[in-house]
C-alpha cells in the first residue's frame, strides 16, 4: 500500500483526532460518526489491512489491540458492558482498509448486530 491511511495520517498527526490514549504499538481514538455514547477504534500503528489477511506474527498485537479496547471501556465507565466489532472487508461495513476495533457501549445492544 503505496498512500497512507486516514488512520495512519492520524497516528502520524497529520490530522486531528481526539485522542484518547497512544502507545508504541497502537492509538485509540474517539469515532467522528458515533455509534453508541461511546465509540473508540483502537488502530494499530502498522497497518493490517484485514483481519482475514493477518498472520500467526501478528497474534500479540491483535491481543494488545483487545486489551486496549478493555482497559479503555473500563477507564471510561462502561464496566456495565460494551462491545467491540472488527469488520472485515466492504461487506462487513470495512470502509478503511486499516484494521481496527470498535468499542461501543453507553446504550443497549441489540441481537444480532447488523
Amino acid at each position: 500500500m503505496s498512500e497512507k491511511t486516514i488512520f495512519q495520517k492520524i497516528a502520524d498527526g497529520e490530522i486531528p483526532a481526539k485522542i484518547e490514549f497512544q502507545d508504541e504499538q497502537c492509538i485509540c481514538i474517539r469515532d467522528i460518526s458515533p455509534q453508541a455514547p461511546l465509540h473508540l477504534l483502537v488502530i494499530p500503528r502498522r497497518v493490517i489491512a484485514h483481519l482475514s489477511v493477518a498472520e500467526q506474527a501478528d497474534a500479540a498485537l491483535l491481543g494488545h489491540l483487545l486489551l486496549v479496547a478493555r482497559d479503555m471501556a473500563l477507564k471510561l465507565g462502561f464496566a456495565d458492558g460494551f462491545r467491540t466489532v472488527i469488520n472485515n472487508g466492504p461487506m462487513a461495513g470495512e470502509t478503511v482498509p486499516h484494521l481496527h476495533v470498535h468499542v461501543l457501549g453507553g446504550r443497549q445492544m441489540g441481537w444480532p448486530p447488523g
